[in-house]
């Protein structure tokens, strides 16, 4: 496999504006120039995967054998224990091709009334994020993160992207217990499974 730089050039696969920020600012340090999917002109692979590490991989392999560069990407959902786990890897799928993700979330709620899980410890969830170095080679290798938590009913916050103001990570001061959408980008990205992948990523590649 290739290898990494400070101040490479590198694609990251995606077509999320949320995601597409929150590496950034987690890459900024590293000096690297970041261009994505989308302002690549990029298409959208197929997420045929049955895995996170699936999906990222095959995202990941696209990008860099498209633009000939060093690519990232990212698979990322909601894993939702009373719902056998569910949405995990179909997470953006759930919200339609619309992106309409107060109506998953609405979804997701409905499900847990009907099977009477009304309580934090009955609402049991954590996100998963697998982050797919690729390069033009073929090469490819996964770094994963969770963050585990609760879900909340209504949402709260204005803040990130996707589920996070339904979901309350662990680990907070209790009375004060902020959901991913109430936190500002920094105090999120303390915690975030995201962090905790793209950490993995840069203590494998950089150190």
């Amino acid at each position: 496999m290739g290898s990494l730089k400070r101040g490479d050039k590198l694609v990251f696969a995606t077509h999320n504006p949320g995601k597409l920020r929150e590496i950034d600012e987690l890459i900024a340090p590293f000096r690297m120039t970041v261009a994505s999917a989308s302002a690549l002109g990029l298409p959208e692979p197929e997420e045929t995967g049955l895995t996170f590490e699936e999906n990222a991989i095959l995202k990941a392999v696209a990008a860099a054998t498209a633009s000939g560069l060093p690519a990232l990407a990212d698979d990322s959902g909601l894993a939702v224990d009373a719902l056998g786990g569910e949405p995990g890897i179909y997470s953006a799928r759930w919200a339609g091709p619309n992106k309409d993700f107060a109506a998953a979330m609405q979804t997701i709620e409905d499900r847990l009334l009907a099977v009477h899980a009304a309580t934090p410890d009955t609402r049991r969830a954590r996100f998963v994020a697998v982050l797919a170095l690729a390069f033009p080679d073929g090469g490819s290798e996964t770094f994963r993160g969770e963050v585990e938590g609760y879900l909340v009913w209504p949402p709260r916050g204005p803040n990130g992207f996707g589920y996070d103001p339904m979901f309350v990570p662990d680990g907070q001061p209790a009375g004060h217990a902020r959901t991913f959408g109430e936190m500002a980008p920094h105090d999120k990205r303390n915690l975030s499974h995201r962090a905790r992948a793209f950490a993995a990523f840069t203590r494998a590649i950089f150190q």
